[in-house]
This record gives structure tokens, C-alpha cells and sequence, in this order.
């Protein structure tokens, strides 16, 4: 394979002057170091470049022109456990506030993350959980990146951080972070008006791993997310029933669904984020297929699993045309920037199924126990509401199966319920220690669309039974 040179376009962090851009080279790191982090300023030589970029807190920015530089052509990645960041739960800004107090109600069962409060950046509506959980001997750290939606940014999606000590009681920002020990909004839509992600952006996987591309001197999470335009794209598929639309919480008529690709920045402290330049003309990592392909709509919700050494794998879904089903796809990568699609790997389940109509937004785990790989997914009925599925693989590429035709989740049962319309966006966190199961984040809908982030519980390692969090046992 080719090497890769990667260029970085500049983020709009919030709450700061818009960051020029400069136009550098970076090669990507070392493992963690043991220091606190301290962000370096940007700098801006040359602003009118169209694929510019601006540098990496500490990342080197001498330009690598040796393409046939041996260690460029094989990257080398390790996922990296031991993430010596400062404690969030000790060290937040004036802005920070609990997530809602969970109530005992039946009604609130699972919910562990409310719409933020009035004013706030995600007090309209918040989703698409990435849940990673630190442990170590003082505290275990958990970090949830999710998107959000203020009544003030006109439907458009935002990415923010919440912290927590035990993934339950989470801790999140009213407003925009300020520094490293901040939560809150993390990341913007674009500006550019060339871009892929000027419409919304959504968290789809991050990954904490090191490579040959960017040296730095500290941490470095890769956050793979999905972009979207504001292009719209058409479906003839009003015998469906229900709306097609993408990203959900878009108010638009049935048949129209915005185009989205999958996009990827880097960061050091998991707060301030440095968009890279994939090598789609948007600043996309790759473009939807041919016309008649399965993913020739939109790419959607990237989830990325480290493999191995040289082997990263990317889950993503679409939407089929031909079959008029959700689909489930993949694509497979030796440096996590350039990307080879491998075909779709999961569609529609049988008729009267919970996922007749085809499967969406898949989160990837790889079983510490057994090394096979587990796939939640959301399923999508043939009235169009969703709930959530489980499918394993033991080599994670195309011989996926479904546990069963049952969800492992489903809607609420109570009508009033804060997640008894719709279940999704599922994100999968294997417990170990003195705890053995699973835990299940996920986006709940209630009455009136109402959102929320719930959590349920597998039965000890039992990951086909999942029951909605009601409490820690005494």
C-alpha cells in the first residue's frame, strides 16, 4: 500500500476566535507519556490554502517528504490502556453540572442522561453514545462522547464530553470546554463551505491508540465520526411507511435523507480536536459508492475496531436502495486514514422480525473472553420503530450471524415511557473485575421525540439478556 501523507484542516473549537489555518506535515506518535498535557498555540502562515492544516499540540511539523520512507508505508498502531490524563471527576470548571437525578419512577427506568438543561447545547436533543471506560487501582475513569443539539444552532448537531467514577452518574458541561479538564461541547460543524460535515457532526467510535503519522508527546485519541452536508439526496421509497431521514432528528418530508460521510480528528486530551484531511475532495475519509451500490446514499455511523498491527476495521450502515433495507457494510485499513471497502456484511432479518426492514448503526466489540467479535446494532421494523439486536462473528468480516430473531432490547413497555417509542444508536462496554457482564448504552425516544441516553445490564456474561439499569444492588 501507498503512503499516506495526512494534512489536518482547522477546527472551530467553541468558545474561542476561529483558529486560521497553517499548513504543516505531521507524523503520528509515540505511546502515552506521563505528563500533563499542555496545548500549544496554533499557528496560521498561510490562511487562503484550501487543504491546509494546523498542528497537533506538540506534534512535529517538519515536513516528511520521504515517500518511500519504510515506516510511513507500515504504520505501526497499538490500542493504549493506560491513559494518564488527570482525573476528570476531580478537576471541572464552574460550568459543569450532574446529569439528572434518576428518578425512581418506573417511567425513567435506564435513563442515565437527560436532555441538558435550558440554555445549554444539548437541551433539545442528545444521542449516539461512544462510552470508554478507564480503569485503574485509585478510580476507574469513563469519558462518553455523544452529539447534541441546543435550540440555538437550528437542528445542527454538536459533539460533547460527559465524565464519570462509575459510568452511571455522569458529570457534563453547560457550555463549550476551556481547557483539559473542562467537559462540555467539544466539537463544531464545519465552516468550509467545501466540506463534508457543514451540517452535523456525530460521534461514531474513538480510539486510543499510537502510530508512525503523528508524533506526539501524550496522549492521542482518534475520533471517527460521521459529517453531514447539506445536501439532499432522494429515496423513492414512500411504500415504506415510515420516514427515511438521516441524521433522525432532521425535520424533513419522507423520501429525503442529508448526505453524510465519515470523517476523523485527532486529539491529546479527548476535548480540543484537530479535523484530518481524508482524501475524499470534501476532507471525507471516502465517498458513497457508484450509483446502484448498496452504501450510494450516505455513509453513516463509522464504528472502528483495532484488529491488529496494520489492521483496523471500519463498520458503517446505509441505506440499500435496491432492497429498500438498512444495511450494514464495512471497509478495512493498515493506517486508519486510508480506507478499502469490503462490501456490506448484514442486511434485513426474516419477515415480521424486529429487523425486517434492515440493521443500522453497529457497534463492534471483540470479547476478551473468547476472542470472537459482537455486534449490537439497531433494528429497524417494518413500521419503522427501532429497537436492539446482537450479532457475533469469530473472525469479525462477513460471517456475522444474528443471536437470535429477537431484540436484546426493546421498547419500553410502559407508554409513557422515556424510551418507549425507539431504541438505538447501541454502544457495547464489557465489564471485567469483580463484575462480569455487559453494559448496553443506548438512545432512547419518548413522547413527543423527547431523547435520552439509557443504560442496560446483561445478565452476568449472559449478552442475549439485557435488562435496563435500575439501581446499584446494596
Amino acid at each position: 500500500m501507498e503512503s499516506v501523507s495526512a494534512t489536518m484542516k482547522a477546527i472551530n473549537f467553541p468558545a474561542t476566535s476561529t483558529v486560521p489555518r497553517a499548513t504543516v506535515s505531521i507524523t503520528l506518535a509515540s505511546p502515552w507519556s506521563q505528563t500533563k498535557l499542555n496545548m500549544l498555540p496554533f499557528y496560521a502562515p498561510n490562511p487562503n490554502t484550501r487543504f491546509s492544516s494546523i498542528c497537533l499540540p506538540r506534534c512535529s511539523t517538519k515536513p516528511n517528504t520521504d515517500t518511500n520512507n519504510e515506516t510511513d508505508q507500515n504504520p505501526t498502531f497499538e490500542p493504549n490502556p493506560s491513559l494518564t490524563t488527570e482525573n476528570p471527576s476531580s478537576a471541572v470548571s464552574d460550568e459543569v453540572i450532574p446529569s439528572s437525578s434518576m428518578s425512581p419512577s418506573s417511567l425513567s427506568r435506564g435513563l442515565v442522561l437527560d436532555l441538558g438543561p435550558v440554555g445549554s447545547w444539548d437541551c433539545k436533543d442528545i444521542g449516539s453514545p461512544v462510552v470508554k471506560r478507564f480503569p485503574s487501582d485509585e478510580e476507574e475513569r469513563w469519558y462518553m462522547w455523544y452529539h447534541g443539539v441546543s435550540t440555538d444552532t437550528q437542528g445542527s448537531d454538536s459533539i460533547g464530553l460527559a465524565v464519570s467514577s462509575n459510568g452511571v452518574h455522569w458529570e457534563r458541561g453547560k457550555g463549550a470546554v476551556k481547557s483539559s479538564a473542562d467537559v462540555g461541547l467539544v466539537m463544531s460543524s464545519g465552516n468550509d463551505w467545501w466540506a463534508f460535515d457543514t451540517q452535523s457532526i456525530r460521534p461514531g467510535e474513538v480510539v486510543i491508540m499510537s502510530s508512525a503519522k503523528v508524533r506526539a508527546s501524550s496522549a492521542v485519541y482518534w475520533l471517527y465520526y460521521t459529517g453531514y452536508s447539506n445536501e439532499k439526496v432522494d429515496i423513492s421509497a414512500d411504500s415504506l411507511g415510515f420516514n427515511v431521514q438521516n441524521p433522525e432528528n432532521q425535520s424533513s418530508q419522507t423520501g429525503e435523507v442529508l448526505r453524510s460521510l465519515p470523517g476523523l480528528a485527532i486529539s491529546q486530551d479527548g476535548r480540543h480536536w484537530a479535523r484530518i484531511e481524508g482524501e475524499h475532495y470534501s476532507g471525507a475519509l471516502f465517498d458513497v459508492g457508484s450509483e446502484g451500490d448498496w452504501d450510494s446514499l450516505f455513509i453513516s455511523s463509522p464504528q472502528v475496531v483495532f484488529h491488529g498491527n496494520g489492521d483496523l476495521r471500519m463498520y458503517y450502515h446505509s441505506f440499500d436502495v435496491g432492497n429498500g433495507v438498512f444495511t450494514i457494510g464495512m471497509a478495512r485499513s493498515r493506517d486508519g486514514m486510508k480506507w478499502i471497502k469490503l462490501g456490506k456484511i448484514m442486511g434485513s432479518g426474516p419477515k415480521g422480525c424486529f429487523d425486517e426492514l434492515g440493521a443500522m448503526n453497529p457497534y463492534v466489540v471483540r470479547n476478551k473472553k473468547d476472542g470472537n467479535y459482537v455486534m449490537a446494532y439497531e433494528g429497524v421494523g417494518a413500521d419503522g420503530r427501532r429497537s436492539i439486536g446482537l450479532a457475533v462473528s469469530a473472525e469479525g468480516l462477513k460471517d456475522w450471524r444474528r443471536v437470535e430473531d429477537e431484540a436484546v432490547l426493546k421498547l419500553a413497555t410502559m407508554e409513557d415511557g422515556w424510551d418507549s417509542k425507539g431504541i438505538g444508536s447501541p454502544c457495547l462496554v464489557e465489564m471485567d473485575g469483580d463484575v462480569d457482564e455487559w453494559r448496553l448504552y443506548y438512545r432512547g425516544i419518548g413522547n413527543s421525540g423527547r431523547c435520552g441516553i439509557g443504560m442496560a445490564v446483561s445478565d452476568g456474561s449472559d449478552i442475549t439478556r439485557f435488562r435496563r439499569w435500575k439501581g446499584f444492588q446494596v
